[in-house]
């Protein structure tokens, strides 16, 4: 069946860096395209970015020129490197398979897992705090 499980996560400081990886199994996952979203305190889920099967990304705005989503896809992996950590990155981080990346990455997601994704991990969390 179909496994994203996510790793990486800790405590970091303000203006430090995290990688996030994300192991898939069970689909194809080179043909899919694949995303990162967060959830924070008293927050719903928020996309963070999204990467096409070749490699070509989005972001939304809070996060370009501090992190970049990267995959491997002969390893099956998706990675979230964060740089520049603020604490309003403190997060539940996921990813997830996107049912419609086109509308996703447009920033049109509806902000619930079920109705963005067709599978999605139990996530890592990430806290920036000093």
């Amino acid at each position: 069946q179909v496994q994203l499980v996510e790793s990486g996560g800790g405590l970091a400081q303000p203006g430090g860096s995290l990688r996030l990886s994300c192991a898939a199994s069970g689909f194809s996952f080179g043909t899919y395209a694949m995303s990162w979203a967060r959830k924070g305190p008293d927050k719903g889920f928020e996309w963070v970015t999204g990467v096409y099967s070749d490699g070509d990304a989005r972001y939304t705005e809070s996060v370009k020129g501090r992190f970049t989503v990267s995959r491997d896809n002969a390893n099956r992996m998706l990675y979230l490197q964060m740089t520049n950590l603020k604490s309003e990155d403190t997060a539940l981080y996921i990813c997830g398979r996107p049912k419609d990346p086109l509308q996703l990455f447009a920033g049109r997601g509806t902000g619930l897992l079920e109705d963005d994704y067709d599978y999605w991990g139990q996530g890592t969390q990430v806290t920036v705090s000093s």
